[in-house]
C-alpha cells in the first residue's frame, strides 16, 4: 500500500521536487539579517556544506528583498521568501528572485492584497508554501474548539489553502505546525486525511539544541514513520547548521535518507579501557560528507565489541592501548590507539574509491 507521501502533488522548488514520493527534503531558515547580503550568503554556503536542500530567508523591508538577487547569485540552492504581514514584501521577494514564498494569507490583508500575491505566483511558477501555526490560530477557530487543538490547526490550513485554490492556484505545500509534541502528530493524521498537497513538517519552536532535538526527534519521527511528510525543518535556538545535522540525523534514523553513514557506538562501562567518548565524536566528524550508505560501529571493549559490531558494514573496537579495525564482524587489522581513527579514515577512503 501506498503511504501518504507517495500520493502527494509534486511542488517543484527551484530545482529541487516536492511531493510526489520524491525524497524528503531537508530545510533550514538563516538567522542572518537578510540585508546583510554577505552574511546571509555565508550562512546559508554553511549550511549547504551541511546538507541542507533548501532554506528560508526573512523579508521584513524592501532591502530584504533585493538582497535575494545577489544572493541567488552566490548560492546553490532554492530560497523560500518569509513573508508576514505585508503583502508587497512578498511582491518585491519574488520580483528579485525568490524560488517559494511562505505566507499566511490571513495575516497579509483583505482580498485583493491576496491576489496581487497569487498572481504574481500565477505568473512567475512560483510556489506558495501556506503556514499556519498553533500562534497564529483565528480567534474564531480557537473559540469553536475552546482551545487550540490540532483540529483548528487543520481547518485553518485548508481553510487558506481554499483562498488560492478560489484564485485558481494549486502550487502549495501546507505547514501545520505546533510545539506541543502531541497536537502536532495529530494535526498531521488529520490534514493527511483531507489533502494530497505536500507537508512541510516539523514542531515549531521545539527549544534548545539539546531540548529540541529531543522533541524533534519525536515528533518527525512519528509523523514521518506513519508515511506523512514530504519536506522537514528541525526549529532549534542555535545554529541553523546544526537543524540539518539534526533532520538528516531524523530521516537516516527512519531508513528515509541514503547517501550518509550511520554511526553507532555503545555506552561506556567499567570495561573501557579507550576515550570512547572522544573516539565517538571523532567518527561522527569524520564521516560527515563522506557518501556511503553504510552503517559504522564504535565499541568501547575487545570483549564484546566484535559481535556487537557485527551489524554494521565497518567497525572500530578499542583496548588497552590499541583498536581492532573491525568488517561484518570479522577483525581485519590490529592498530594502535592513536591511530586507530586513522585506519577507519583509510578504510572508508577506499571504499569511496578515493586516494588517502
Amino acid at each position: 500500500m501506498e503511504t501518504y507521501r507517495e500520493q502527494t502533488r509534486e511542488i517543484r522548488v527551484g530545482d529541487r521536487f516536492i511531493g510526489g514520493g520524491n525524497p524528503i527534503t531537508v530545510q533550514s531558515m538563516t538567522n542572518t539579517h537578510t540585508e546583510d547580503a554577505g552574511a546571509t550568503i555565508a550562512q546559508i554556503l554553511r549550511l549547504e556544506e551541511a546538507g541542507c536542500d533548501i532554506v528560508r530567508s526573512t523579508v521584513p523591508t524592501r532591502e530584504a528583498a533585493e538582497a535575494f538577487a545577489k544572493i541567488k547569485k552566490h548560492i546553490h540552492i532554492p530560497i523560500v521568501a518569509d513573508i508576514h504581514f505585508d503583502y508587497r514584501m512578498a511582491l518585491l521577494a519574488m520580483e528579485y528572485g525568490a524560488d517559494a514564498i511562505r505566507i499566511n494569507p490571513g495575516n497579509i490583508g483583505g482580498p485583493e492584497r491576496i491576489k496581487a500575491v497569487v498572481d504574481m505566483a500565477k505568473e512567475r511558477g512560483i510556489p506558495i508554501r501556506v503556514g499556519v501555526n498553533s500562534g497564529s490560530l483565528e480567534k474564531e477557530i480557537v473559540q469553536k474548539y475552546g482551545r487550540v487543538t490540532a483540529e483548528g490547526l487543520v481547518e485553518s490550513a485548508l481553510d487558506k489553502v481554499r483562498m488560492i485554490e478560489e484564485l485558481d492556484y494549486d502550487q502549495m505545500v501546507i505547514s501545520i505546525k505546533s510545539s506541543d509534541v502531541l497536537m502536532c502528530i495529530r494535526a498531521h493524521e488529520l490534514i493527511a486525511e483531507r489533502t494530497d498537497y505536500p507537508l512541510h513538517v516539523g514542531v515549531t519552536e521545539a527549544g534548545t539544541v539539546y531540548s529540541g532535538t529531543i522533541k524533534s526527534a519525536v515528533g518527525l519521527g512519528a509523523i514521518l514513520s506513519r508515511g506523512i511528510g514530504d519536506t522537514i525543518r528541525v526549529s532549534l535556538t542555535g545554529d541553523p547548521v546544526e537543524e540539518v545535522r539534526v533532520g538528516k540525523r531524523i530521516l537516516t534514523a527512519l531508513g528515509l535518507r541514503r547517501g550518509s553513514i550511520e554511526v553507532v557506538s555503545c555506552p561506556t562501562c567499567g570495561r573501557t579501557q579507550i576515550d570512547l567518548i572522544r573516539l565517538a565524536n571523532d567518527v561522527e566528524r569524520l564521516v560527515e560528507g563522506i557518501p556511503l550508505d553504510i552503517k559504522v560501529a564504535v565499541m568501547g571493549c575487545v570483549v564484546n565489541g566484535p559481535g556487537e559490531a557485527a551489524e554494521a558494514d565497518i567497525g572500530v573496537c578499542g583496548g588497552n592501548g590499541y583498536g581492532l579495525l573491525i568488517r561484518h564482524g570479522e577483525v581485519i587489522r590490529k592498530v594502535p590507539e592513536r591511530g586507530l581513527l586513522d585506519a577507519l579514515r583509510e578504510e572508508l577512503l577506499g571504499w569511496t574509491g578515493e586516494s588517502v
